[in-house]
């Protein structure tokens, strides 16, 4: 009988929790035990007397949870007080995002544990079934916070990204047109404003086109024509993604540089590095920093902000991979491909390409 335990959040303001009160009922049913850490899921609307009611047991820190469970499932990375309690053998599902953090990497291979990325399960197609729901969060919150940053007592332009009859519309630039990019540029162009969007597949391009109906430019590449565009842009989302790899640097400071006073970059993809020269993480205490006189908002955990919808759509897709790990252990890896893919580290070794890598190139230049 599999031991599922659930700590609460430690990340700044991180207050999604990994299992639903459904997902607790359909665990118990299949016969595991599930140990919830102390109002773990407070922050999502998730009482501990509900998780109780859903066959729970509540243990009062993450210490017991972690020494009682043999599968632990997170919502973000392990902080470092986390790291300590994973031990050999134990699984650990959660979005990791190594790629972008090496040294984490490295300490999460020395506790023995098996490390299974949200962000890396992936489909023979290619499709990202995980972190999908989280990227249509993360899209449409990027165009919501950005139109809020521009306003001028929050630091931006003050434009209003629709405009008003008489006045033109704010200017959009979305990086990547894959789902973060396609639910940003949805709201940008519901709220009025001019929208293009760059990305390096015509066939992405020719699916926005059809589906957007024309309503927004977009552009093929990235270097030449971007270098152009940005100067008008008020607001640019960064939303790149090579799966399990960090993001290549697609914004130069020097185009950072020629961009208005006051207009506003948010950059999804900071938490795999980030995609703009001049970023690096902020957190929901303290997410915004002005660069060459651009604001600049690049916290890594953005759905966090919105948890009760976050911690349901998340679970929804997790839960059917949650099950067969709870049941199967390390064996449901071995048979789901896409499980597999998941896998980033395994009895000590960094198992996935794109976050190897990533840290050997990091030792490369230390």
């Amino acid at each position: 009988m599999a031991k599922v335990g659930v700590p609460k959040e430690i990340l700044d303001n991180e207050y999604r929790v990994a299992l639903t009160l459904a997902g607790t009922s359909a665990l118990v049913a299949d016969g595991s035990t599930v140990y919830i850490e102390k109002n773990a899921g407070v922050g999502s609307g998730i009482t501990d007397e509900e998780y109780i009611a859903a066959g729970a047991k509540i243990l009062p820190d993450a210490a017991s949870v972690f020494a009682e469970a043999d599968l632990i499932l997170k919502v973000k990375e392990p902080q470092t007080k986390e790291i300590s309690l994973l031990r050999k053998n134990q699984l650990l599902f959660t979005y990791l995002h190594l790629a972008a953090h090496p040294k984490l990497a490295v300490d999460l291979a020395k506790t023995g544990a098996t490390c299974i990325a949200y962000e890396t399960v992936q489909t023979e197609t290619g499709y990202l079934p995980l972190l999908t729901p989280m990227s249509e969060i993360a899209g449409r919150l990027a165009t919501q916070i950005g139109a809020n940053y521009l306003e001028r007592s929050k630091g931006g332009r003050g434009v209003l990204l629709g405009g008003v009859p008489g006045v033109e519309p704010g200017e959009v630039v979305i990086i990547g047109g894959g789902i973060v990019g396609t639910n940003a540029a949805k709201i940008a162009l519901g709220l009025g404003a001019r929208v293009t969007i760059f990305d390096r597949s015509l066939e992405r391009l020719r699916y926005l086109d059809d589906v957007f109906n024309g309503q927004l430019r977009t552009v093929f590449s990235v270097g030449h024509y971007l270098a152009q565009v940005l100067p008008t842009a008020d607001l640019v989302i960064g939303a790149v993604l090579i799966p399990g790899k960090t993001a290549p640097r697609i914004i130069t400071r020097d185009m950072v540089k020629k961009m208005k006073p006051g207009s506003v970059i948010v950059d999804v993809s900071v938490d795999q590095g980030g995609c703009i020269e001049t970023i690096h993480s902020t957190t929901h205490s303290d997410p915004t920093y002005v660069c060459e006189g651009v604001l600049h908002y690049a916290v890594a955990n953005i759905p966090g902000a919105v948890p009760w919808t976050s911690t349901r759509a998340l679970t929804n897709a997790t839960m059917p991979y949650v099950l067969k790990l709870a049941k199967f252990g390390y064996q449901a890896c071995l048979d789901d491909p896409s499980l597999h893919r998941g896998v980033n580290i395994h009895q000590g070794e960094i198992v996935h390409a794109g976050v190897a890598e990533a840290v050997g190139n990091v030792v490369a230049t230390a």
